[in-house]
């Protein structure tokens, strides 16, 4: 038999026919426990569709976004192709949020509905996969068993900015489908339906990128299209050839890759979320690279303490930890090489490593030292070795049946109720980042967060103390400076109001954040009655948006405290010409009138009052206006 006709290993599926004296068939087992793992996840994952959204995120992808808010639209559809928004080009997603609300609003309930579907469809096509590739029936449904309860994975589920991680998965689970169809018979056809479903993955989420290589595992195990001699073999078969011809196989799904991994890169520096080397030298990034991958498995093995966001730990991040790290995966690739002969444990060890270089932390994108999602599609090679080599340990030293069912159902329980417990923190800011702040430590970004929760209550006292503790956790971090400055301000502590201002100023990258801040910073020194420092900083704002009706409104008023009549009615004058307000149009009504245009005085007011008309303060000055003008 060559290897192009082999669609699974090689080792005889022992339980698919022990699961034959149980049913009729291996085809009903297999249906059945499909049927169990979607109903056990759909299960699971019930109370997320009670949670609402939050702001992390979930502003960019859904509840602030013009574009997705207005639901499937043709031009939506053209935003989604051209855009590059929330650090990404990744069309397809935007194009299912818009669905989404097409089909829900924007409604939380509708989004969670949307990503627990996909999360239970991902379980029962990795289900499928496995039972395809490796006849096994048992071991393919404890792996997706796995996949579905396994705590790490309730970031990508709960949180509805992460469906572009679940709608990714799925066409990376479609493309391996294709690809062990195109490997049973090679042909042009099978490899565009390939080419088709990875490009539609990088379009939902680009840390696909990595698939090609993913690929090469595959033909390794289990569709063993090329072999690799165990340690003990008495000879070396060759299989350079092979294998490179496998390589070459790939070349287009590489030219996939390179186009996605450029547009990403584009459009993170576009944003601004790439950090650069000068934040976060290189002498940090590789301690945390070995530290991060052993870290990922501690908490996929143990996990507690689980977080939205884990803090960046810097030079915290001691090089023995790094060394150590780095020494036990050492330790495990050369087990894994050495026992090389259980395919499985290369093939998995290798899809973990690999499949988590994107998110790894080489290019730093964000402030993260982990992040719990990551860990969805990696994870899976960890998986398979697991229920692989622990039922190939059972059988070994002859376990029970039903205690190795009793092992698996165990972990299984232990994992659901973890993952429970983690899908209540998602129901609102507070909860959310507060269990954050709380397993953390020196966690700026959640107790930024925090604050912000304690501001949307009303309770600004509270959220001080929050916004204090971010910017001593990060004290070169705008958002906690500016935050202060603005509760601070509505204590009228202008003075220490200023100093923060001017700090998240010093600070800031983001040209539409320097904007708000000189803004208000504007707005403090008016308070003050530092009139020329006020103008300065509305000049400031105007640099960075030409015609901004906000900052020429309020650059307007404090030239007209000032009698600076003819450059207040410039400025008030520009504004109702970009963005008019009731307020603009009350204020040029206001100079026209000082400067005796008492009738365009009263179109200003008028044109208030259509917009507002319980403007109390137009209409009484209207009618002084119109008595002037009847004399």
């Amino acid at each position: 038999m060559s290897p192009e006709t082999l669609t699974s290993v090689a080792e005889p599926e022992a339980p698919v026919t022990s699961s034959a004296r149980l049913f009729r068939s291996p085809r009903e087992a297999t249906l059945l426990a499909a049927l169990l793992l979607a109903l056990a996840t759909l299960a699971l994952y019930e109370p997320s569709l009670h949670n609402g959204f939050v702001s992390y995120d979930d502003p960019d992808y859904v509840t602030a976004n013009p574009a997705v808010r207005q639901g499937l639209t043709w031009a939506g559809v053209r935003w989604a192709f051209m855009a590059v928004h929330a650090s990404n080009w990744h069309p397809l997603t935007w194009i299912a949020h818009m669905t989404v609300v097409q089909l829900f609003g924007v409604n939380p309930t509708g989004h969670h509905l949307v990503s627990v579907l996909f999360h239970t469809l991902n379980v029962v096509l990795l289900f499928l996969l496995l039972r395809k590739a490796t006849g096994h029936i048992l071991r393919s449904a404890v792996v997706a068993g796995l996949f579905a309860v396994f705590p790490l994975n309730v970031e990508n589920v709960a949180w509805a900015a992460e469906l572009k991680s679940l709608l990714c998965t799925t066409f990376v689970l479609l493309a391996l489908w294709a690809y062990g169809w195109y490997a049973r018979r090679p042909e042009i056809r099978r490899y565009l339906a390939v080419v088709v479903l990875f490009a539609l993955a990088l379009m939902a989420k680009p840390l696909a990128i990595t698939l090609p290589f993913a690929l090469l595992l595959v033909d390794y195990w289990p569709l063993g299209r090329f072999d690799i001699p165990a340690a003990d073999a008495a000879g070396a078969p060759p299989f350079g050839g092979r294998f490179l011809k496998l390589a070459v196989e790939k070349i287009p799904l590489l030219l996939l890759s390179a186009c996605s991994a450029f547009l990403t890169l584009h459009a993170q520096r576009y944003s601004g979320s790439v950090v650069s080397t000068d934040s976060y030298p290189l002498q940090w990034r590789i301690k945390n690279v070995f530290y991060s991958y052993l870290l990922y498995i501690l908490k996929g093995f143990w996990p507690l303490r689980l977080s939205v966001f884990y803090p960046y730990p810097g030079d915290s991040l001691k090089l023995w930890q790094a060394a150590a790290a780095a020494t036990a995966l050492l330790a495990i690739t050369a087990l894994v090489w050495r026992f090389r002969r259980h395919k499985y444990l290369l093939a998995g060890w290798l899809w973990y490593l690999g499949t988590m270089v994107p998110m790894i932390g080489v290019v730093q994108a964000g402030h993260q030292e982990i992040a719990d999602r990551y860990a969805y599609v990696p994870f899976l090679g960890l998986f398979v070795i697991a229920v692989w080599l622990v039922s190939e340990v059972a059988a070994r030293i002859s376990l029970p049946r039903p205690a190795l069912a009793a092992i698996a159902l165990l972990v299984l329980a232990g994992y659901a109720s973890a993952s429970y417990v983690q899908i209540g923190y998602w129901r609102n800011n507070y909860t959310l980042f507060s269990h954050a702040a709380e397993v953390t430590t020196g966690n700026a970004f959640a107790e930024e967060n925090v604050g912000d929760a304690f501001a949307d209550m009303g309770r600004p006292d509270a959220a001080m103390q929050h916004y204090e503790a971010a910017a001593r956790f990060l004290p070169r971090w705008s958002k906690a400076h500016y935050n202060l400055a603005v509760v601070m301000q509505g204590q009228h502590r202008f003075d220490e109001a200023a100093r923060e201002y001017q700090l998240a100023l010093a600070y800031e990258t983001d040209p539409d954040e320097a904007w708000r801040a000189h803004n208000n910073l504007g707005a403090v020194f008016a308070q003050m009655n530092r009139l020329p420092d006020a103008i300065s900083e509305f000049t400031a704002a105007l640099r960075i948006k030409p015609g901004d009706s906000l900052s020429l409104t309020n650059r307007g008023l404090v030239e007209y405290s000032q009698g600076k009549l003819d450059a207040a009615r410039e400025d008030f004058s520009q504004a109702v010409q970009h963005a008019p307000t009731p307020q603009t149009y009350f204020w040029l009504g206001r100079v026209q009138e000082d400067q005796g245009a008492m009738q365009a005085a009263a179109d200003a007011y008028q044109a208030a009052l259509r917009m507002a008309p319980d403007l109390s303060d137009a209409q009484s000055r209207l009618d002084a206006v119109q008595k002037k003008l009847q004399r």
